[in-house]
C-alpha cells in the first residue's frame, strides 16, 4: 500500500426515519452517537485510538456538531472536531476531508460522516434591519446571491423534467423501483444499521401498487410549458424529508496494524465541483464525470454505484448520461426509497456501496457514490474493496 494511502477499517448508519417520526425528538448527536458506538464495537476500533471525527451536518444553525457527536459518543476529550457544511454533499464531503487529515499525516485515526435531526432543526429567521421590526423567518437560504440562478429545488426538478423529456410515468416508474428494491433486500441491509430509538430498519420504503401511484396528486410542474403535467413531479418522485446519520472509519495502514485491526477497503480518490446554480441537479453527474477522469476509469469497470437521486428525474437523467439503465444503480434501493437526511445523505450512500462491495464484489471491485446539492455542488468518490 502507498505512503499516505486511506484505508476504510469499517462502516455503519441508522436507520432513515421519516421527518417527525422515530427520532423527532432526538438531536442530531443523539442519533449520531449511537451509531458511533456501533462503529466502534463492530469494528474493535477503541474510542481513545480516534484522533478526530468530521461530522457533515446541514440544518443545525451553527455550534460545532461534530465535537457534540464525539462527547456524547464517549470518545476521548482530546479527540478534534471538525464540523462540514456543503448542504447534502456534506456526509461525503466530510469523509473526503477525514481522509485528507490521515493523508497528511494530521491524523492517523479518524471517523467521518454525516447527521441530520431534521425533525428537531432550529426555527431561523433573518435579522431585523431596524429597531421594532419583527426578525423574518426563513425555511431554506439563499443558495446563490443571484435570485435568478436560484432556484427552488421542487422548481429545478421540475424544469429538469422537462428539459429531459421524463414523463410523470417514468418517473413513477424509477421510483417504484427503487422502493421495491429496497423492500427486497430489507434483510441485507439491516447488516450495516445500528439501530435506534428501536428502529432497525429504514421506515419509507413500501410496496406500492402502480394503480395506487397513479392517483397521487402532483406537486410540481413547469406551468407555462406543460398544462398538462406531463413531466410532472409526484411525492413519490422526491425523496422525503429524514433523519439519520452514517460514520465510516478511515485511517492509515500503520495504525490500523498496531492495533491489530483489518482494513476492509480503500478510499481512491474524490472529486468535488460546481455547476449551474440554476441546475443543481446536474452536479452528481458532473461530479462523477471528474472522479472518473482523475482516476483514469471508464464507467463500465464501476461494480456498485450510488447516486443518492434525490428526485426520480435526476437518476433518469443520470442513468441517460452515462448510458445504463437504472437498475445498474442503487442495486438495494435508492434515496428515493429511504428519504433524505441531508447532512447525513452522501455518507449513508457510501455505506450503501461499501456494503454492496463487501457482499457482491471480488477483491478490487470498485464502487462510485455520487451526490449533488443546492446551489449547483457536486460530490464523487470512489473506492474498492480489498
Amino acid at each position: 500500500m502507498a505512503a499516505g494511502a486511506a484505508l476504510i477499517l469499517g462502516w455503519a448508519r441508522s436507520a432513515v426515519a421519516a421527518h417527525g417520526g422515530a427520532y423527532a425528538r432526538l438531536d442530531p448527536h443523539e442519533i449520531a452517537a449511537p451509531v458511533v458506538q456501533g462503529l466502534l464495537a463492530r469494528t474493535g476500533l477503541p474510542a481513545k485510538a480516534v484522533d478526530a471525527v468530521v461530522v457533515g451536518n446541514a440544518l443545525g444553525a451553527g455550534g460545532n456538531p461534530a465535537r457534540m457527536v464525539a462527547l456524547a459518543s464517549g470518545l476521548d476529550d482530546a479527540c478534534a472536531a471538525y464540523s462540514v457544511d456543503s448542504q447534502c454533499c456534506a456526509g461525503l464531503d466530510a469523509v473526503g476531508l477525514a481522509v485528507g487529515l490521515v493523508r497528511s499525516g494530521q491524523a492517523a485515526i479518524v471517523l467521518a460522516g454525516g447527521v441530520e435531526g431534521w425533525s428537531r432543526a432550529p426555527i431561523r429567521a433573518v435579522r431585523p434591519m431596524q429597531d421594532g421590526e419583527p426578525a423574518r423567518p426563513y425555511e431554506r437560504p439563499p443558495f446563490s446571491p443571484d435570485p435568478a440562478r436560484d432556484p427552488d429545488l421542487l422548481e429545478a426538478a421540475a424544469r429538469h423534467a422537462w428539459d429531459r423529456g421524463h414523463s410523470r410515468a417514468e418517473q413513477d416508474a424509477y421510483a417504484l423501483q427503487s422502493h421495491a428494491r429496497a423492500v427486497a433486500h430489507q434483510d441485507d441491509l439491516a447488516h450495516e444499521i445500528v439501530p435506534v430509538a428501536g428502529l432497525g430498519h429504514d421506515s419509507y420504503p413500501r410496496v406500492i401498487a402502480p394503480t395506487r401511484a397513479a392517483r397521487i396528486r402532483a406537486v410540481a410542474r413547469l406551468a407555462e410549458v406543460d398544462p398538462e403535467g406531463r413531466t410532472a413531479l409526484t411525492p413519490l418522485a422526491i425523496s422525503a424529508k429524514a433523519d439519520g446519520a452514517a460514520f465510516i472509519a478511515v485511517g492509515d495502514e500503520a495504525a490500523f496494524r498496531r492495533l491489530g485491526l483489518a482494513p476492509r477497503a480503500a478510499w481512491l480518490t474524490q472529486a468535488g465541483t460546481g455547476g449551474d446554480p440554476a441546475m443543481p441537479l446536474l452536479a452528481a453527474e458532473l461530479a462523477t464525470r471528474k472522479v472518473l477522469a482523475r482516476a483514469e476509469l471508464p464507467f463500465s469497470r464501476l461494480e456498485a454505484v450510488e447516486l443518492h437521486d434525490a428526485f426520480a428525474t435526476q437518476g433518469l437523467g443520470y442513468c441517460r448520461s452515462f448510458g445504463i439503465e437504472p437498475g445498474q444503480i442503487n442495486r438495494r434501493g435508492g434515496g428515493l426509497a429511504r428519504g433524505h437526511p441531508i447532512g447525513a445523505s452522501g455518507a449513508i450512500a457510501l455505506v450503501r456501496v461499501l456494503a454492496d462491495l463487501q457482499r457482491d464484489g471480488a477483491r478490487g471491485a470498485l464502487g462510485l457514490v455520487a451526490i449533488a446539492g443546492a446551489g449547483g455542488i457536486g460530490s464523487a468518490a470512489l473506492v474498492s474493496r480489498l
